[in-house]
């Protein structure tokens, strides 16, 4: 590849890069398809040492091709490493679009990790952008090339030979690289499938009629759900038979099942994931209704069928429970988001809920944000930003009584945002106006119930105190712990009597004692109301709730907050 200060690449670095994305296609087997990927790096990208980890059926990542370096080679062919240590690798360092960057600063952390590598210590870069020899570049490869689908396997690489970290040419060249490296490995495995398909019906034609038995004993007894639907027609994608394992996964028999396709059976949500999924080889996962009611979530893969005279053709579609893995990722996701003790939504997720309420604009005093090119255009209307200007738009802000109210026929369309707008706090009269209220909790006494009975009742006090807080707010109110005794509490559509009305009854929640392995302990509340606001940011929001829930601390005696 060129050196990243040229101001251009020149043709026969482009055709260079042609060919070698060309040949991706040329090779007639996977595993020459995979060494293709790994010596194109090699001679298109302008690497020394390249490495294509495949993904296998278990997770875990295996080096399946390397190229450049021999002894590479010898050192990490085969070799294994876990799907947990290439996550990690996927998640840190720089994101370069969907490529992984991880400098030699911060990939020490990996040295001994189960992943194959061949780096080796080096002296520090001499100038800002030296490749060191503890960088690591990673390209993920995707199902179908596209970024966010099922990872496939990745692209290590290492040493460019300008001795450069790679600039924005040399990055979308390897991304670029990467998803038709991507899309060839998929064609690969699917024309090695077909190519066994082929073969098994060379076989099965000398023998008919065993073939079919075969074929039915595999349908019929296969451990996952089979399925064969018409295709073409008027009666396309019906189900013209099914199998005992399909049959009992959805709690339907075999007769009733005929009566359907798999767009009867698909979640409402669903049916477009099935509408996209390609009639050959096409991969989905959706969810199907049993005869109960519930939904099951499945992976669906489908290959069509020819008779051996050319005559009708029929989808052929394996169904694979995927229950458990979904439900899996669906723990791992809330995990990330809720405490583990409590289970309440943690410090990352309560950050997230609060700052998808706000936005960078302050509204006016009425509730009504300005932009700054209203402003513009309301000092000079003739102006770039005015009604005649180029590019010049005017919200007519009199005319709207709501937010999300359509604007006047003609008229130009404006952010659908609704603002959070806190209530005027300056005025000692409630206006009567309903806002996003932040209530900040932080527990009395609590450090005393830890000192004297240990962490053990200390957390079974906060696990209690989490309960009564969820019982004492709204279906629609958060209640999430910002850590050790700190609590918050979001509660939208209240005016600020009702929010001081809700303090008091959550504190009147937590003072009852609670029984802590047969004795009773007491834990008192002092709480800090805040307002969200647009132009404000979500720690901005905590800040002032958390200084107001001092300043309310400090304001009563210690006699009465110390309740345990």
């Amino acid at each position: 590849m060129e050196t990243e200060s040229e101001p251009y690449i020149r043709l026969a670095t482009l055709r260079q890069l042609h060919q070698v994305v060309a040949d991706l296609n040329t090779a007639r087997s996977l595993a020459d398809t995979l060494q293709t990927v790994a010596d194109g790096v090699i001679a298109g990208l302008g690497y020394e040492l390249s490495a294509v980890n495949l993904v296998r059926p278990d997770g875990d990542l295996v080096v399946a091709a390397v190229g450049g370096s021999a002894g590479a080679e010898a050192l990490m062919a085969g070799r294994v490493g876990s799907r947990t240590s290439w996550d990690r690798r996927l998640s840190m360092g720089d994101r370069w679009g969907d490529l992984r960057f991880i400098p030699y600063t911060e990939g020490w952390v990996l040295d001994d990790d189960d992943v194959p590598q061949w780096h080796t210590p080096g002296p520090a870069p001499r100038f800002a952008d030296e490749w060191h020899p503890m960088d690591r570049l990673f390209a993920p490869l995707y199902a179908a090339g596209a970024s966010g689908g099922e990872l496939i396997g990745v692209i290590s690489v290492d040493r460019p030979r300008n001795g450069r970290r790679p600039g924005a040419w040399g990055r979308e060249a390897l991304q670029m690289y990467a998803f038709h490296a991507a899309i060839a490995i998929g064609n690969a495995r699917l024309r090695a499938n077909m190519q066994r398909a082929l073969l098994r019906l060379e076989r099965e034609q000398q023998a008919l009629r065993a073939s079919e038995e075969s074929f039915r004993q595999a349908f019929e007894y296969a451990p996952s759900g089979m399925a064969i639907a018409e295709m073409g027609g008027d009666q396309h994608g019906r189900l013209l038979r099914t199998n005992d394992a399909l049959c009992r996964l959805l709690g339907r028999p075999a007769s009733a099942m005929r009566r359907y396709s798999f767009s009867d059976l698909v979640h409402p949500e669903d049916i477009g994931t099935l509408l996209r999924t390609s009639a050959e080889g096409g991969r989905s996962e959706l969810r199907l209704a049993r005869r109960d009611g519930s939904y099951v979530w499945v992976s669906l893969r489908n290959s069509v069928v020819a008779d051996a005279a050319d005559g009708p053709r029929f989808l052929l579609t394996h169904v694979e429970d995927i229950e458990e893995r979904k439900r899996h990722e669906l723990q791992l996701a809330h995990r990330a988001s809720h405490d583990s003790l409590t289970g309440l939504p943690n410090s990352a997720e309560l950050r997230a809920r609060l700052g998808s309420r706000l936005c960078g604009t302050p509204p006016l005093p009425g509730g009504v944000e300005e932009e700054p090119a209203v402003a513009a255009a309301q000092a000079d209307p003739g102006g770039p930003g005015g009604p005649g200007g180029p590019g010049g738009h005017l919200y007519g802000f009199d005319e709207f009584e709501a937010f999300g109210s359509p604007p006047a026929p003609g008229g130009v369309p404006f952010d659908s945002h609704v603002h959070t707008v806190p209530p005027n706090e300056d005025s000692d009269v409630d206006d009567g106006h309903k806002g996003l209220a932040v209530l900040f909790c932080d527990l009395d006494g609590f450090k005393s119930i830890n000192d004297r009975f240990g962490h053990h009742a200390g957390d079974a006090v906060l696990i209690e105190v989490a309960r009564r807080l969820t019982n004492g707010v709204r279906d629609g109110d958060t209640v999430a712990r910002l850590g050790g005794d700190e609590f918050v509490v979001l509660a939208d559509g209240l005016g600020r009597a009702d929010a001081q009305d809700l303090a008091v009854r959550l504190r009147n929640a937590i003072i009852p004692p609670i029984r802590v392995d047969g004795r009773a302990v007491r834990v008192g509340a002092s709480f800090g109301i805040g307002w969200a606001g647009c132009g404000m940011s979500a720690e901005e929001v905590l800040q002032s709730a958390d200084q107001r829930m001092y300043v309310e601390k400090r304001s009563r005696s210690k006699e009465r907050r110390r309740a345990g």
